[in-house]
């Protein structure tokens, strides 16, 4: 099972910006998605972003033209830079990688963003 330890969440007022990191070590599989998800309080998870390996991206509608995901595949590690922050944008937020030749997925541990109104 691989580790994934996330970074960058905190504390931020509407309209501000935040970039989460999540670095993926002990991995045992080739890494296909990278991506994020995030639960907001008596809700359930949802998609926010993902990318492949060689980029290509998906977003929910939500956050599109607000948040970027990025990679760094020789680091083992995405990120998620998110601006133009709103209140809606409170949840705790886990990243994953997903095996290359299956649909299995290891998760990290998730990080709180918090966003004031």
């Amino acid at each position: 099972q691989a580790q994934l330890v996330e970074s960058g969440g905190g504390l931020v007022q509407a309209g501000g910006s935040l970039r989460l990191s999540c670095t993926a070590s002990a991995i045992g599989y080739k890494v296909s998605k990278m991506g994020w998800y995030r639960q907001p309080p008596g809700k359930q998870r949802e998609m926010v972003a993902e990318s492949t390996p060689r980029g290509i991206t998906n977003y929910a509608d939500s956050v599109k033209g607000r948040f970027t995901i990025f990679r760094d595949n020789a680091k083992n590690t995405v990120y998620l830079q998110m601006n133009n922050l709103k209140f809606e944008d409170t949840a705790v937020y886990f990243c994953y990688i997903e095996s290359l030749f299956s649909n299995y997925r290891d998760w990290g541990q998730g990080t709180q963003v918090t966003v004031s109104s």
